[in-house]
This record gives C-alpha cells, sequence and structure tokens, in this order.
C-alpha cells in the first residue's frame, strides 16, 4: 500500500478534482429548467444519466488521468480509462452524480463520488462531494476521516429505538419481490425515525459524520458505496453485510450495512427477521 503520507497527498487531489465536478453539477442545476437538461434512462425508468452526468465524469476521468496515468479508472457512465485493470496496482471509481433522480427532479440533494483502491478493490482514499451545501467528506485509510478539514465521528447512540437510520430502494422495486419493503417496514417501529434522501453515498457520509446512526441497502454499485464505506470505518464506524461479513458483495446480491458499531448487531437482527418474513 501506498505510504499515508501519499495517500494524503492523492486526498487532497482527489478533493479539488471533485469539487472542480460539483461546480460543472451546480451550473447545470441552477441555469437549466428540468425539461431542457438531456435525460436517459439505462436500466429502467427509475435508472436517470443527464447531460450533467456525462460532463462531470468526463472532467474527473480528464484530471484523473492527468495526474495517475499508471491506474485504472471505472466510471459508472463510461468504460474503463488509464492502463488496463489487469495491470493496474490502483483503481478508481467515480460517480459523478449519486443522486442523479433528485438532480433531474431539482431537488438539492446529490454529490460527487470517488474512490481510490487498490488491486483487491479495498478503498485507500474515498472523497464524496456536496455542491449544494459545499460539504467535502473525506478519508484516508488509516488517517481518519473529515468533513470540511474537521475530523468528524459516527454517534455514540447504542440502541436502536434511539436511532435514526436511513436505506434506499433498488432499481427494480417495480418487478423484484426482494425491494426491501419487507426491510423498510420492520425497521419503522423500532426506530426513532427512518430516513429516504436519495444519495447512498450522502447516506454513508451522513452516517460517518454523525448525522445518521445507520444505513442499511441493497445492490450497489462499487462506484456508490466505496468512499462511503472507507468513510464510516475511519470515522469509527462498522460496515458488513446482511449476514455480518466484512466484504460485501457488488450488484444485486450485495447487501450492505453501516452504523456507528453500536447499534450493528441490532440491525443484523432486524434484517434477518425481515428476510424470514418474506420466505
Amino acid at each position: 500500500m501506498l505510504p499515508t503520507e501519499e495517500l494524503i497527498e492523492i486526498r487532497d487531489a482527489a478533493i479539488v478534482i471533485a469539487m472542480e465536478a460539483g461546480n460543472i453539477l451546480l451550473r447545470h442545476f441552477e441555469t437549466e429548467p428540468p425539461e431542457e437538461d438531456e435525460k436517459t434512462t439505462k436500466t429502467t425508468g427509475y435508472d436517470l444519466v443527464t447531460a450533467a452526468d456525462r460532463a462531470a465524469e468526463k472532467a474527473i476521468i480528464a484530471a484523473l488521468l492527468d495526474h495517475y496515468p499508471q491506474h485504472h479508472i471505472i466510471g459508472e457512465e463510461g468504460g474503463g480509462h488509464g492502463v488496463p485493470v489487469e495491470s493496474a496496482d490502483y483503481l478508481w471509481f467515480v460517480d459523478p452524480i449519486d443522486g442523479t433522480t433528485n438532480f433531474a427532479h431539482r431537488i438539492p440533494h446529490y454529490s460527487v463520488s470517488i474512490a481510490l483502491t487498490d488491486r483487491d478493490r479495498q478503498p485507500l482514499v474515498g472523497v464524496i462531494y456536496d455542491p449544494s451545501r459545499d460539504e467535502v467528506f473525506a478519508a484516508v485509510r488509516g488517517a481518519g476521516a473529515t468533513l470540511n478539514g474537521q475530523p468528524m465521528r459516527v454517534t455514540h447512540r447504542t440502541a436502536l429505538d434511539q436511532s435514526v437510520i436511513c436505506s434506499g430502494f433498488p432499481y427494480d422495486r417495480r418487478t423484484n419481490p426482494d425491494n426491501n419493503g419487507a426491510e423498510w417496514l420492520a425497521f419503522l417501529p423500532r426506530v426513532r425515525g427512518v430516513r429516504r434522501i436519495g444519495s447512498a453515498a450522502l447516506d454513508l457520509a451522513y452516517v460517518a459524520a454523525g448525522r445518521f446512526d445507520g444505513y442499511w441497502e441493497r445492490d450497489l454499485k462499487p462506484w456508490d458505496a466505496l468512499a462511503g464505506m472507507l468513510l464510516v470505518k475511519e470515522a469509527g464506524g462498522q460496515v458488513t453485510d446482511y449476514a455480518g461479513g466484512d466484504q460485501p458483495q457488488w450488484g444485486a446480491e450485495g447487501r450492505y450495512v453501516a452504523s456507528n458499531g453500536r447499534i450493528h448487531a441490532e440491525m443484523l437482527a432486524v434484517l434477518t427477521q425481515a428476510r424470514a418474513s418474506r420466505t
């Protein structure tokens, strides 16, 4: 692994790149009426991509290639860039807009998410930028997590019934009975509040920043979650799959639970009960 000092330098470069991409998003968001912003769907009617996605990703990839030509870059809206993935020691995962549905409907809650991993896809650097609030969440493996340069930590709540947690729903929720509905209903009477705000990256960042106590969701992609997972861990929290394993899978079978660590076992118990109720 790269030395911490070098990872910190990479984090600082990634922050600048994320903020520049965020400025692109703000220009689209603030100057273009919704009906004039190009929108298409990728897999379902829920899975949007806009002209702003493409413009921001193009800028991020160009900057990363300029800084790190020996790395491989994986963007949500495009294929691989840089050296071949088979020969790369380090990989970048880029989500130019996490929360595209919010963005396309002019809801100011979306983010830029950028993560650097080693060849085993273990996150080393994570940056999530919220342009609407000018908030930068950043982490370096082994060096902690920050919000706008200040250290951040997860909450200290120890009981689920005192906690506010968050989640989201998969794009195939119309056709797949495993659509997080049973899990949502199982948590609802057991917590202080459940929130669904439409950006997985910001959900995880908010757990790291002590705004939420926990988070769960399935069917996340690496660019959705890698930066946020590192933030939570470096802020003192815990990230597992629904069974408590510390290596969640990606894609449709991937299930992720992030928390302050203190309510994690309770969250896993509720998720187990919800899955049992569906079978």
